[in-house]
């Protein structure tokens, strides 16, 4: 078995906690301790933030959707919008949003648009 664990460096833990709740749409699925919060995104898939503030920014990840226009258009509707969307060949497309310290998560996938 394998775990994967996609790691965001913040500034601060509450605003930090917010956007990612917003991203995300869901409370973490656990609190390791007081600097880290972190939600399963996929069967031993995980995406987390911890306050690692002279590190914050710069990070990259992406996960694959088999919802991508779902997955946005939910994203959205809680008042995020992307930084950018980037068009592939064919229906392939990444969505990128990008916290309050600068990382970017990305959403990829086939999409109907």
């Amino acid at each position: 078995m394998v775990d994967l664990f996609a790691g965001f460096p913040v500034a601060d833990y509450q605003p930090a906690l917010q956007w990612y709740r917003q991203l995300l749409g869901s409370e973490p699925s656990f609190y390791p301790n007081d600097r880290e919060a972190v939600w399963e995104v996929g069967e031993h898939c995980f995406v987390y933030f911890e306050v690692l503030p002279d590190r914050a920014g710069g990070s990259l990840s992406m996960v694959m959707v088999d919802d991508l226009d779902e997955r946005v258009d939910a994203i959205t509707g809680r008042g995020i919008d992307p930084t950018r969307v980037e068009q592939y060949e064919g229906a392939m497309r990444k969505v990128v949003y990008t916290d309050p310290d600068g990382n970017e998560i990305s959403f990829g996938g086939n999409t109907k648009r």
